[in-house]
């Protein structure tokens, strides 16, 4: 607004001394002083601008002042332009009056005084400056107004398009303020969230969540107005009626301006019933081909399995009855009668390796097959299994590349023939599929860490040099004994490793495979290995580039309060009161298990005290000191390991050292695991053999 710029004041007179008066009067008002010498060039100049005042002289030629002053005043925009009178006349009130009748604001006789029209012009120049001023506000305000017009235009479109999309809109539509207030709901929301129609605007969806989601609700919702990341849900709308409900999908974000003020939560929510129904049954649909194609799979897999059966069981049998035949009829050579017998021989003992290994997996299946564990020497066990395959190695020109150091701390609790029959399969393995003048190798070692079953094939694992380990340095308490079996044969496909150790599963089931066998040697090796708490896998870089088999077993442990203190006692017990004089207490919340260890430990010269609960065992803890406890794991109120730890740390000497077993049917190596580490000395699975807990008792007393 340019309130300091000068003026313009127009200066009429036909005389140029006057004008040059005029404008030494004035000049002291820094005003533009624009000459006009006529009244039609008086016109023009108010053509271009606008001036504060008009000096206007009466007496000029052509057109008086008279008669200029009368067309300035037709003119609109300078309608209103202030104009002074001088004349050299003397005054005369009708000649004033008439200029006054044209409009004009003063009338000044010549000679004028300096200081009169100094004065009257500046007080015309100020009311100009400020009737400028107040026009360039008012056009402001105009402009302003015009703006908050369309603003206030466009504002209501505006809204009246969000009210019509809130209102027509498939979604349900919330906004809440900055504390999780709801402030607005669209009628979508309502519908979904409300079944009277009068519900309130600021109903909140979290009253409409079907119970079982409601905690999940609350505190997923409450996490998102801390983090105020998007949120994304979706919960169980109760029905119209109590067995009824709807799945509906909760969204929502920050509601922030353009100028980054946070003002609320802004969110949809969307019933899903139909989607999640969709994907139900398409679920469903892919569970049930995914079970009909595994059942096909299955299926073929017996079928190939029965085929392979009858082809392995008819093959020996050939031979046999072939060779039989021909011995029963005398022609044969006397060079060919031991070749005879030995062919006989040969397939005889293949079809009862082939008959075993089908009762080993029907066992297996029905979870029949049980194990006769004692401490034992791998390596000891190893070298048998070789010699019994030493022939075989021999007859194909195999070179069997032995490091079987025989330790004293290479020892681990097993069923000597099951533990023969693993590696036996691994080393007829080996032998069946490399080529003739090949290699096989089996190597023993000691691992000094658990394997991790997630990474079964790192090959990395720290290993102890056994020769090293002495009688004042045993093997870590968490050490695996580990037996490789490392051949250059065919090897094994990327493709088939992960079935490798699967029943019924070969990677040649054609009727043309080079190779005999059911293909269940490899599936008995991976049952029996675990049931002695140990891991096996297989390593191969592809066909014909050979392959390695190991086996991983728990190494006895060198501390006295285990079972693995009683060293390499492999004899089988027989002693008839092994348990003579032994206080024993037996805690087990089943009636029948508690009678029949009862009743077998007491055969054995023990006197037993039981107890149905944990609490009832503390009790009997605290008011008798017994050698020994026998302790289930699964037990109401108080469990087995939780019983133990408050024994072992709130119970006093010495009942806090009582020497305990676990007998559970927790059976797998983490259950095992977990009872040592809650202060058990031994772990049983059920069913428990008396000898087995007869040993182990032994073992664990230190008898």
């Amino acid at each position: 607004m340019q309130t300091d710029a000068p003026v313009n004041i127009l200066l009429v007179d036909d005389q140029p001394e006057n004008l040059v008066a005029l404008e030494a009067i004035l000049g002291g008002l820094k005003a533009n002083l624009v000459r006009s010498t006529s009244g039609g060039e008086a016109l023009r100049c108010l053509l271009n601008d606008d001036f504060a005042v008009i000096l206007l002289d009466v007496q000029m030629p052509q057109m008086d002042g008279f008669e200029v002053a009368s067309l300035i005043r037709q003119r609109q925009r300078s309608r209103d332009t202030p104009i002074i009178f001088l004349t050299a006349f003397s005054s005369n009130e009708q000649f004033m009056f008439k200029g006054y009748a044209l409009g004009a604001v003063d009338y000044l006789i010549k000679p004028i005084a300096p200081n009169v029209l100094l004065s009257k012009v500046a007080i015309f120049i100020e009311l100009f400056k400020k009737n400028d001023a107040l026009r360039q506000k008012t056009e402001i305000l105009q402009q302003q107004a015009t703006q908050l017009k369309a603003i206030n235009a466009e504002l209501q479109t505006s809204e009246e398009r969000f009210r019509l999309l809130c209102a027509c809109s498939p979604l349900g539509v919330f906004v809440t303020d900055t504390e999780g207030n709801f402030v607005y709901t669209n009628p979508r929301f309502r519908n979904i969230c409300c079944t009277s129609s009068d519900c309130p605007e600021e109903q909140t969806w979290l009253a409409c969540v079907h119970a079982d989601d409601l905690d999940l609700a609350h505190n997923s919702w409450s996490t998102y107005m801390v983090d105020g990341r998007e949120y994304s849900q979706e919960f169980r709308f109760v029905g119209d009626s109590e067995d009824s409900h709807c799945w509906v999908s909760v969204r929502s974000a920050r509601l922030v301006s353009e100028q980054k003020v946070f003002l609320g939560y802004v969110g949809t929510i969307e019933n899903v019933t139909e989607r999640r129904q969709a994907e139900a049954a398409n679920a469903q649909v892919i569970r049930e081909q995914t079970a009909r194609q595994v059942a096909e799979t299955a299926n073929q897999m017996k079928d190939e399995f029965i085929a392979i059966l009858s082809h392995e069981l008819r093959t020996p049998l050939n031979s046999i009855l072939g060779w039989s035949q021909l011995l029963r009829s005398g022609n044969l050579a006397p060079q060919k009668i031991d070749y005879a017998l030995e062919t006989i021989e040969r397939n005889a003992n293949a079809q009862k390796q082939l008959i075993e290994d089908i009762l080993d997996v029907s066992q297996i299946v029905r979870g029949k097959l049980q194990l006769r564990c004692h401490p034992l020497g791998l390596a000891a066990v190893a070298q048998a299994a070789l010699e019994t395959v030493r022939p075989a190695a021999e007859a194909k020109e195999i070179a069997l590349v032995t490091n079987l150091p025989d330790s004293p701390r290479l020892e681990v609790m097993g069923d000597m023939l099951r533990l023969q029959q693993v590696i036996w399969n691994l080393l007829t393995n080996a032998i069946k599929f490399t080529p003739k003048q090949g290699q096989v190798e089996i190597h023993v070692s000691v691992l000094d860490k658990v394997i991790d079953k997630a990474g079964v094939n790192q090959l990395d694992v720290n290993q102890l040099d056994v020769n090293q380990l002495t009688e004042a340095e045993p093997a870590p308490a968490a050490a695996y004994a580990q037996l490789r079996v490392t051949d250059t044969g065919l090897g094994i496909d990327a493709s088939f490793l992960p079935h490798i150790f699967d029943r019924f599963r070969q990677a040649d089931s054609s009727t043309t495979r080079a190779q005999g066998g059911l293909g269940l040697g490899l599936a008995i090796v991976h049952y029996l290995v675990e049931q002695h708490q140990g891991q096996v896998w297989a390593v191969s870089d592809g066909l014909n580039q050979g392959s390695s088999f190991t086996i991983a077993l728990p190494l006895l442990s060198a501390d006295p309060q285990t079972p693995a203190a009683l060293g390499n006692h492999t004899a089988p017990w027989n002693e008839t009161y092994a348990l003579s004089g032994m206080a024993i207490l037996v805690i087990d919340d089943d009636t029948d298990t508690r009678d029949f260890l009862r009743f077998l430990l007491e055969a054995q010269g023990a006197a037993v005290t039981t107890a149905v609960s944990a609490g009832e065992g503390i009790q009997l803890i605290e008011a008798h000191q017994p050698t020994l406890l026998l302790c289930d794991i699964s037990m109401p109120a108080m469990d087995g390991y939780t019983l133990m730890q408050t024994i072992r740390t709130q119970l006093p000497a010495p009942q806090a050292q009582t020497p305990a077993i676990a007998i559970t049917a927790h059976a797998r190596v983490s259950d095992q695991t977990q009872a040592i580490a809650a202060g058990f000395q031994a772990h049983l699975p059920k069913p428990v053999e008396a000898e087995a807990l007869i040993r182990t008792i032994l073992q664990v007393i230190g008898a």
